[in-house]
């Protein structure tokens, strides 16, 4: 069926968005739709002020407000010496969740996957190594997921950071399934595969 053309962009964008198929994105707008302008209006201009302010944390490339650090990197009580490196800001978040690292971030959004086109040159990885060249850090925690590409990811970084001095480079390891996510992890198994952790 063909919907009047506001509607029908509307549509169209909504099924853009990640896990949104066609149906999803019709019920959305659809929902939207019997929503009171005002509310509708709340949506718009939250997305456009999320658009215009955050961005990336100037130093672990995690989500902050434009241009500063965010909250893990403007905390003086976190172990500046520790860093844990991830895929992506919502694994800081699973991590954060757990209770169980104190020190900062480093967010590559993203793992090496040559077949989907994701290079080194697309990741944070230059980011990291300015941050260890100028930043006394004892150890690099690998935090990815334990999927083919986090494995890729982690031997890589172990290599380039092998020749780091006095750099101690370590991946979490117990409780973590193999293939698993680890931003649907729990926090308890998070926590014991930090603790457990072991060098590369």
């Amino acid at each position: 069926m063909n919907y009047p053309p506001p509607l029908q962009s509307v549509i169209d964008e909504l099924g853009r968005l990640p896990g949104v198929g066609p149906k999803s994105a019709q019920r959305l707008a659809f929902w939207l739709l019997r929503q009171p302008a005002d509310e509708v209006d709340r949506l718009a201009a939250s997305l456009q002020a999320m658009k215009a302010t955050i961005d990336f944390c100037t130093r672990c490339c995690n989500i902050a407000e434009m241009g500063s650090l965010c909250l893990m990197c403007a905390d003086g009580r976190r172990e500046a010496g520790l860093i844990c490196v991830v895929e992506d800001p919502r694994d800081v978040a699973a991590i954060e969740r757990s209770g169980a690292f104190r020190g900062t971030y480093h967010v590559l959004h993203g793992l090496l996957n040559p077949l989907e086109g994701v290079t080194v040159e697309r990741l944070k990885v230059r980011e990291l190594l300015t941050r260890l060249r100028d930043e006394p850090v004892r150890e690099v925690i690998l935090g990815f997921s334990p999927t083919v590409e986090g494995d890729t990811t982690a031997l890589f970084l172990a290599r380039t950071l092998a020749d780091v001095p006095d750099l101690v480079v370590t991946r979490p390891v117990a409780g973590l399934p193999v293939g698993g996510d680890l931003e649907f992890a729990d926090d308890v198994t998070i926590g014991r595969a930090f603790e457990g952790r072991r060098s590369l």
